[in-house]
């Protein structure tokens, strides 16, 4: 079986939050999509991305204001990325290793393209690799210190 790129599976075209917009915009934004994570970015320079859970544990749980809460005040910033062109085992192995479920796909240029998420790759890679990805990435985390 021939080798397949991530341009050739990921999902592209993705929706963006930009670091002033507020928590409630990247919430309904979320809704509208029906999806947990959105990326964030500055012009054209991918700066981080927000989730649900960020929302929830760096803003909602603290009491802070969704209209005058910015997205850059719960986002996550140095987010893991894989580029379009790169074999989707080496994209595999980039999510087991930071055990994330999706990864943001940069072109060459550095610039967003798209997202890949377990789910296109799952039918893309041999049902081991797939398997083991999953089990990598759903292995339960510890409990943050209090």
């Amino acid at each position: 079986m021939a080798t397949r790129r991530v341009s050739e599976v990921m999902t592209p075209d993705v929706e963006i939050v930009r670091p002033s917009d507020s928590l409630r915009v990247a919430a309904e934004k979320m809704r509208a999509l029906n999806v947990g994570p959105i990326p964030v970015c500055d012009g054209d320079e991918l700066v981080g991305i927000v989730t649900d859970r960020d929302i929830v544990v760096r803003a909602v749980a603290q009491g802070l204001d969704m209209e005058r809460t910015q997205v850059a005040q719960a986002m996550t910033r140095g987010v893991e990325s894989v580029y379009d062109d790169d074999d989707l085992t080496q994209a595999a192995q980039k999510m087991r290793a930071s055990r994330i479920r999706r990864i943001l796909v940069l072109n060459r240029d550095k610039r967003l393209v798209g997202i890949l998420s377990l789910g296109d790759i799952a039918a893309e890679l041999s049902d081991q690799e797939s398997g083991r990805t999953l089990e990598e990435v759903s292995a339960p985390s510890q409990p943050a210190a209090h």
